[in-house]
């Protein structure tokens, strides 16, 4: 499932990082092209992914998104979140548990997730809420109890599983809500998805944790455009019903 969703949708957005760290480490293209022998070797990952898609990996149905190529199943959905200024991700969602995975870029030197859990654990505890570092099946992740609705103190809390693997020139990360934040059981199936992500980076340069393009494939980009123009003519009928439910459309299998 494919679709697009306002900002007002969607739960706690993730942390942008600081946007002064990247003006003052000015982007040149140069170093994005040193020789490979100089690079520092690669960042330790979980055992069997995330994976590169330069490496060997095992084959299984995934659903081609560009910079993520996402493993497809019968028990889950796949969803492309498209929110005005607040980026996009990709939302995997497996019965009251729900998955958001993001792809950066990263440099070739230095790793990206201790610094960005930092931020995670300040900006948490900024909105009120706590956090702790406990050890998962993909390294060190964070823990949080934020609040159900941001903002809003009535709406209570909830537990928020944050991930993260720094790759290749790339970085991972995930958003685990629901019965999957507690890890266990419940997380099993979410995990396995997210463990056999595939993240092509590309060899065009790219600024540090700037979110690598995503985009629909080709049937569903077409169903979206064609969804997207029947609702901006029906924009211009007055009878129309609002409880009508709209146009959907799949691209999962």
């Amino acid at each position: 499932m494919f679709r697009r969703r306002r900002s007002a949708d969607v739960g706690r957005d993730w942390p942008e990082g600081d946007d002064q760290e990247l003006a003052d480490d000015e982007f040149d293209e140069e170093a994005y092209d040193e020789p490979e022998d100089e690079q520092s070797p690669e960042a330790p990952r979980a055992e069997g992914g995330p994976w590169d898609a330069g490496e060997s990996f095992p084959r299984r149905d995934r659903v081609d998104l560009g910079s993520l190529q996402v493993p497809v199943g019968p028990e889950h959905d796949i969803q492309i979140v498209m929110v005005d200024q607040h980026g996009v991700w990709v939302t995997v969602q497996h019965g009251e548990s729900e998955m958001q995975v993001q792809a950066f870029a990263a440099p070739r030197r230095g790793l990206l997730w201790d610094d960005i859990r930092a931020e995670i654990a300040k900006e948490v505890r900024d909105a009120g809420g706590d956090s702790e570092e406990t050890e998962g099946p993909f390294g060190t992740e964070l823990l949080a109890r934020v609040l159900a609705e941001q903002g809003q103190p009535a709406s209570g809390w909830k537990l928020a599983r944050f991930v993260g693997v720094d790759g290749p020139r790339w970085f991972l990360r995930g958003l685990f809500t629901g019965p999957a934040a507690g890890g266990g059981e419940p997380a099993g199936l979410l995990e396995g998805i997210f463990r056999d992500v595939v993240v092509v980076r590309g060899e065009h340069p790219v600024p540090p944790r700037d979110i690598l393009e995503l985009r629909l494939p080709p049937e569903a980009q077409k169903a979206f455009e064609e969804q997207a123009a029947a609702a901006e003519e029906n924009r211009f009928q007055p009878d129309l019903n609002p409880f009508e439910r709209g146009p959907e459309f799949t691209e999962t299998r």
